[in-house]
């Protein structure tokens, strides 16, 4: 038979193994039903919004965090947004967190604190794509939905072969795992597919002898399996520039703080003073308040999902009687977890509070 081409994975016997494997493997996950329990669609929502694009290791103390502070739907719908967005800060993605509070409404007003237990139900609210609907609906509900993150993705990739490069091939591998869902226990099978592509089909070096599928797997059989998934080069990110002011207080060190649009690129977070971030080069300086401002050696970088960011970091000490800018307020340092400040805004205040020196600016530019 040298030559042939494997043949496909079998449903009837991928899913039974799956299934054996993760009866004794599976992850204990803080969100995660343990046997014999009905899962919670609560805390498989908010686990599921939390984990897009974050991994399992950062999510868990947000997780506990917010299940201890607001247990149920009813509890987070009636929150405060900013206490929400400032137990959110650090986790990135802050659209996820306005559409989590946005969602969490909606559920507990309008649909009595019970989600809906079908993908096109859940679909239909704030924040929740295909995926999440999927995921939800199988693992909260049972539902035989095929569930596709980035680990089950490199897993149908492998066990088809599919060599057509990422995200083309999405669609593919969608209906690949929809052929392989069981109708029985569909939320173990694919909560199985996740902790498969973690703990056996990882990206680099998979442990194919310890794979029970490897016997299904076009990929292994092929020896292509480690290469898989292809993905389409990606495009180069471009890099914005800006100026950030750390403001400082004499007496009780309180910095400068405001808060940026409801909308938007980290929208409704708090953030220290600055510029425009752009692409055609460093704005000129236009500070919030006169003072003796300081440019630091050291620049700020972050990575957005579209783009690189360098801030140039200015700072000032201040008079302990200097009112604050309008739209702008004074926070003390112990105050500061308060706010929901992202972590690009924590890197510019650690850069600001760690760095008394730099170079002083021209006087001309002292004055906003």
């Amino acid at each position: 038979m040298t030559g042939m081409s494997p043949p496909p994975p079998r449903p009837d016997r991928v899913a039974p193994a799956l299934a054996r494997w993760y009866a004794a493997n599976a992850r204990v996950l803080p969100w995660r039903a343990r046997p014999g329990e009905v899962p919670d669609p609560y805390r498989v929502w908010l686990s599921e919004i939390m984990l897009q694009q974050t991994t399992v290791a950062t999510v868990g103390p947000y997780f506990h965090a917010f299940t201890g502070r607001w247990p149920d739907v009813h509890a987070l719908a009636g929150a405060d947004d900013q206490a929400i967005l400032t137990a959110w800060a650090g986790l990135g993605y802050y659209a996820r967190a306005r559409n989590l509070i946005r969602c969490a409404r909606v559920v507990a007003g309008e649909l009595g604190g019970r989600f809906p237990d079908s993908e096109a139900g859940l679909a239909k609210l704030p924040g929740i794509g295909p995926y999440t609907a999927a995921a939800v609906a199988a693992i909260a509900f049972d539902r035989p939905a095929a569930v596709l993150d980035g680990n089950i993705e490199r897993v149908m990739a492998r066990l088809f072969a599919e060599e057509t490069p990422l995200p083309a091939a999405k669609p593919l591998l969608r209906r690949h795992a929809a052929a392989l869902t069981p109708t029985v226990r569909p939320g173990d099978h694919a909560q199985a597919l996740m902790d498969l592509g973690a703990l056996i089909c990882t990206p680099r070096r998979p442990d194919c002898p310890r794979c029970p599928l490897v016997g299904d797997c076009r990929g292994h059989a092929l020896g292509l399996a480690a290469e898989l998934p292809r993905r389409a080069p990606k495009k180069a990110k471009p890099t914005r520039l800006g100026l950030a002011y750390v403001a400082i207080r004499a007496g009780d060190g309180a910095v400068l703080l405001g808060r940026r649009p409801p909308s938007g690129l980290l929208g409704g977070m708090a953030e220290v003073p600055g510029s425009d971030w752009t692409e055609q080069g460093a704005p000129a300086p236009r500070p919030p308040l006169s003072a003796d401002w300081r440019r630091l050696s050291r620049t700020v970088r972050h990575t957005f999902t579209h783009f690189h960011l360098e801030l140039t970091v200015l700072r000032a000490s201040v008079a302990a009687a200097t009112p604050a800018p309008a739209g702008l307020l004074w926070v003390p340092p112990q105050a500061l977890a308060g706010h929901p400040l992202p972590t690009v805004m924590r890197k510019v205040l650690a850069a600001g509070l760690d760095s008394p020196g730099g170079k002083r600016i021209p006087s001309r530019v002292r004055n906003s």
